[in-house]
């Protein structure tokens, strides 16, 4: 498939409402409201919010991924949705094709699902298989080696499963199998989730460093703002599905206008004063005991 132009920009929603019907005694369930963004080619956005704001149900709408575990399929209600060009509402098949070879998707639990019977190769190979089943194998092999390369894994988990791997290690195979097809844009939902403490910010940096190399624009899902710091050129924030918050990291929390983002930032501003007030106790300790520490070698001196 010929890739196509890229366009003025990758995402563009215009009073975007999505919800889920009515199932068995369940009412219909509005999850996101009115929401409106456009991010332009290149850039990276942040979406930050609490559990239940709507965050994953846009960027399962947006990637293409409309068919949850329990078969509930999130509906375009209202307003517009177009990403890399395409218009989402009653979008046919042969445009359906063409978003999600130009979206890489990193689903929230795309390490943890990894199909265990399946070894690295065969699982980064999978959605060029799936499209074209005589894919040349020499091609094959090189695609899903240099991407493996990429995501700064050995070239010797190719054979390996899942089971094999280390958290981090799935969480950087599933990455390569959404950048298999060089998308222009990738959507990563919660991206440091299930992966060890001790790895997440290399996973972030990994990110960073790939929108860099590769210049894809970036739609980066997560509930943690330290996460956003590393990686985002500006934040979205989203509150029981309505978006309250917009902007670069500063300009949203330095004026917020809504009461969610305002207690956000109040909370940051008062952790950031802890902070400065342990420096503070911290310096006068270290400054007595690099004073004794001196008054100790210079009696030893003499």
């Amino acid at each position: 498939m010929k890739r196509q132009a890229v366009p003025d920009f990758p995402i563009t929603t215009s009073d975007l409402t999505i919800e889920y019907p009515p199932h068995g005694a369940s009412p219909a369930y509005v999850a996101v409201r009115g929401l409106s963004l456009r991010m332009a080619p290149g850039e990276v956005v942040g979406l930050l919010g609490e559990s239940g704001s709507g965050k994953t149900t846009l960027a399962r709408v947006l990637a293409g991924d409309t068919v949850s575990a329990s078969g509930l399929q999130p509906q375009i209600t209202g307003g517009t949705a177009t990403v890399l060009g395409i218009p989402l509402r009653r979008i046919s098949r042969r445009k359906f094709a063409e978003l999600t070879f130009g979206v890489g998707y990193l689903a929230q639990d795309a390490a943890v699902t990894l199909p265990s019977n399946l070894t690295v190769a065969e699982i980064v190979a999978e959605p060029i298989l799936e499209r074209d089943k005589h894919y040349n194998k020499a091609a094959l092999n090189t695609r899903v080696a240099t991407m493996i390369d990429a995501v700064r894994l050995p070239l010797a988990v190719l054979s390996q499963f899942p089971y094999e791997l280390s958290s981090g290690q799935r969480q950087r195979v599933a990455l390569a199998k959404a950048l298999v097809f060089g998308p222009t844009l990738l959507i990563a939902d919660e991206p440091t989730a299930g992966v060890d403490v001790s790895v997440r910010d290399a996973v972030i940096d990994l990110i960073v460093e790939l929108q860099h190399e590769r210049a894809f624009s970036a739609l980066v899902i997560s509930h943690d703002l330290a996460v956003l710091r590393r990686v985002a050129n500006r934040i979205a924030i989203m509150h029981q599905g309505v978006l309250v918050g917009l902007g670069t990291i500063e300009e949203v929390f330095r004026d917020p206008w809504h009461p969610y983002v305002a207690s956000m930032a109040e909370a940051l501003t008062t952790q950031a004063h802890n902070v400065e007030r342990e420096q503070d106790r911290a310096q006068p300790h270290a400054a007595h005991h690099r004073h004794s520490a001196q008054t100790r070698l210079e009696e030893s001196n003499d």
